[in-house]
């Protein structure tokens, strides 16, 4: 196997870890903090992807779109929470997992009636629609290349945010322990608010960068889902740490898995699952 072409796998292999990095932080976040366990995740993927697909016809920009749709999803975050989710906190897991998994239905319900049921492209921006000349014969995309360097901005944004500011602080707080949080004088419902429009921000600006790369179509959400909570289970519930070290090592086995053994492709994610939990049955950084 030639250099070029091993370069280009594990190119795409770190920039399709670092877009589900995006996916999983959220996932995490929400699980860690919230301890909601959100099988709607993945549907606020398909939203994300729908979004930029409707309002790219409207402004015809996609990062114009994208400036406007975030700040919906988030919105679309804060009235799931305070409408849906704030009556779970204090039911156990089985029925958080029926109601979210209601929240699909109804998700994928209005994603048909508004958008209909077919597939959709998302045009490339003429800014990044080059390639960078690796070889004679090998070329590698530049917007694969900006869709990494976004992800590795926002998985650094996030590490700052965290670990280094007040609101960090009180987040890491708010997980350990809740009520010590609140006696302190902190509203934990704004908190609760704030983490899940976050997580749904997240997750739908991932789906609306990588539209041009993999089409809009029903169902998107389902499957990236099932990876991203192999991500977290990887890194351990709750870790923001675990999730990018989980997200890079998926995205790595993903891909070089298609390329070194195609017939067993779709389960080598699931084998490096079973191969961390069993020496680390609690993730990489519980």
């Amino acid at each position: 196997m030639e250099v070029s072409t091993i370069l280009i796998q594990t190119m795409n292999g770190l920039q399709y870890g670092l877009l589900l990095f995006l996916i999983a932080s959220g996932l995490t976040l929400i699980f860690g903090i919230m301890h909601i366990i959100n099988l709607a995740h993945g549907a606020l993927y398909m939203v994300g992807a729908y979004l930029v697909y409707w309002l790219t016809g409207l402004v015809g920009d996609l990062f114009l779109a994208i400036l406007i749709g975030v700040p919906l999803a988030a919105l679309l975050g804060v009235l799931i929470e305070r409408f849906l989710i704030q009556a779970l906190y204090r039911r156990d897991h089985l029925d958080q997992v029926l109601m979210t998994f209601g929240l699909i239905m109804v998700i994928d319900s209005l994603r048909s009636i508004i958008w209909g049921n077919d597939v959709h492209s998302v045009a490339i921006p003429e800014l990044l629609s080059g390639s960078i000349q690796l070889t004679e014969t090998l070329e590698y995309p530049v917007y694969r290349l900006f869709i990494s360097a976004v992800c590795a901005v926002i998985a650094l944004a996030m590490y700052l945010i965290l670990q280094r500011t007040r609101l960090g602080m009180i987040i890491r707080g708010g997980s350990s322990n809740r009520e010590m949080v609140q006696g302190l004088g902190i509203n934990i419902r704004v908190i609760y608010t704030l983490v899940f429009a976050a997580g749904a921000a997240l997750t739908a600006f991932a789906g609306m960068i990588a539209a041009p790369v993999s089409s809009v179509y029903p169902g998107m959400g389902n499957q990236i889902l099932i990876i991203a909570f192999v991500v977290v289970v990887i890194g351990g519930l709750g870790s923001i740490r675990g999730a990018f070290l989980g997200a890079l090592l998926v995205g790595l086995t993903a891909t070089w898995g298609a390329v070194l053994v195609p017939q067993y492709a779709g389960m080598a994610v699931y084998v490096l699952m079973a191969v961390v939990l069993l020496f680390k049955p609690r993730g990489l950084f519980a």
